[in-house]
């Protein structure tokens, strides 16, 4: 604690002032005040030998008295440092504030995708072409945030960075369009379903090519994942194999891509970060895929070509395609940016809610038929994720033990 000096007069003060006036032929000019920046603590020089000034927060110092207070080089540092203090919980505030907007914003653009996406692919059944096209979308928009200043282009030569990044664009393109092809053939909730099944595609790739071996609360979080999903899929009234398989083969290109990142991505090379990362590896896949499409597909996004097909409100499908594409690069983009705030335990655990919301939205909006045992599967299969999310967490303090 700092001391607070007594400022009461001292006897004789007077002629000590007069004695020292006379003494000095002219009056010495006083120093400006010094101040520390950060805090109110101010330090001035003392125009008498027997003059006592206060100084701010209450110190006070003389040389005459040496009871008094004197404002150490200590205490002063400790002062500054209570001070910068403030700042901190400001910012504090503002993170949770923006992680709050990130995940709102994260959750509204992902419904609306699924949203549209669904609208989309059962008036238009070609899921390639779609998926090409929300590629197309957000190369744009990735090509518009840097020519805009919004954010900072990636270094370095543009070919060796797609290069590099190839592999990752190919499991990415392939992941997302077996998620198209899914969302086409059976309810948007039976998809989100079927994708729970995501950790148990990490942890078995994993112990495959990274030869982390799963620890058995690890594996005994998977067990309900696993029997939710059999027990929704044996009940699921909107089932095929194909939107069944697509699903499954989606989450295994998915869970490749994190494995391909850990074996490939280079960490704090120049501006790549994971926002230049994901936009180039948009780009990439788009021109990956957009042959594809034509080869298998042909040119069928075209009003001509959907009023052929009997399409009655070829303009409507078109509008809700690019919508939808707009909300898939927005809620991917978003994501990265959670990622980058937060720790990727966090992060799924985020996931894991979304895909809660998105399944009830859908239902709440498609009014699909479902079923008292494939909403208790599911509600299994969720609770698993999430306990999956929960043991990934305590793993760090287990190994530190």
């Amino acid at each position: 604690m700092l001391g607070v000096a007594s400022l009461r007069p001292a006897a004789g003060i007077g002629a000590c002032r007069r004695s020292a006036a006379a003494s000095r032929p002219a009056r010495l000019p006083v120093r400006p005040q010094q101040r520390l920046d950060g805090t109110g603590l101010q330090l001035r020089s003392q125009p008498a030998p027997c003059s006592r000034r206060p100084l701010g927060l209450g110190l006070s110092r003389s040389s005459e008295q040496p009871g008094l207070a004197r404002a150490t080089p200590q205490q002063g540092a400790a002062v500054v440092a209570a001070a910068a203090e403030e700042p901190k919980e400001e910012g504090g505030t503002g993170r949770t504030l923006t992680l709050g907007l990130l995940f709102g914003l994260w959750y509204l653009f992902n419904i609306q995708f699924n949203i549209y996406n669904k609208q989309v692919l059962k008036a238009f059944p070609y899921p390639i072409t779609i998926t090409a096209l929300q590629f197309a979308i957000g190369s744009l928009l990735a090509s518009a945030m840097w020519l805009l200043g919004l954010h900072k282009k990636p270094e370095g030569n543009v070919v060796e960075n797609a290069a590099t990044l190839s592999p990752l664009a190919a499991v990415h393109t392939l992941g997302n369009m077996l998620t198209n092809i899914s969302l086409g053939a059976v309810a948007v909730s039976f998809t989100h379903t079927i994708k729970a099944l995501e950790p148990m595609f990490s942890v078995l790739l994993s112990a495959l090519f990274l030869g982390e071996k799963p620890t058995l609360p690890v594996v005994a979080a998977l067990v309900p994942i696993i029997g939710g999903v059999v027990l929704a899929s044996t009940s699921e009234l909107s089932f095929t194999w194909k939107g069944f398989l697509s699903a499954m083969g989606s989450n295994l290109t998915f869970q490749s891509r994190n494995v391909l990142s850990k074996k490939f991505m280079t960490k704090g090379k120049g501006s790549m970060d994971s926002i230049n990362t994901f936009s180039v590896i948009t780009i990439v896949s788009f021109l990956l895929l957009t042959p594809v499409a034509l080869l298998t597909e042909g040119l069928v996004f075209t009003p001509e070509a959907m009023a052929a097909m009997g399409i009655a409100e070829p303009l409507l499908v078109m509008k809700r395609a690019f919508l939808a594409g707009i909300c898939f690069h927005a809620y991917q983009q978003v994501s990265y940016m959670i990622l980058q705030r937060v720790s990727p335990v966090t992060h799924s655990i985020g996931n894991s809610v979304k895909r809660v919301v998105v399944i009830a939205s859908s239902i709440l909006v498609f009014r699909n038929p479902v079923t008292q045992q494939n909403l208790i599967g599911t509600a299994i299969a969720l609770a698993g994720v999430f306990a999956y999310s929960q043991v990934k967490r305590i793993k760090p303090k287990t190994k530190a033990a």
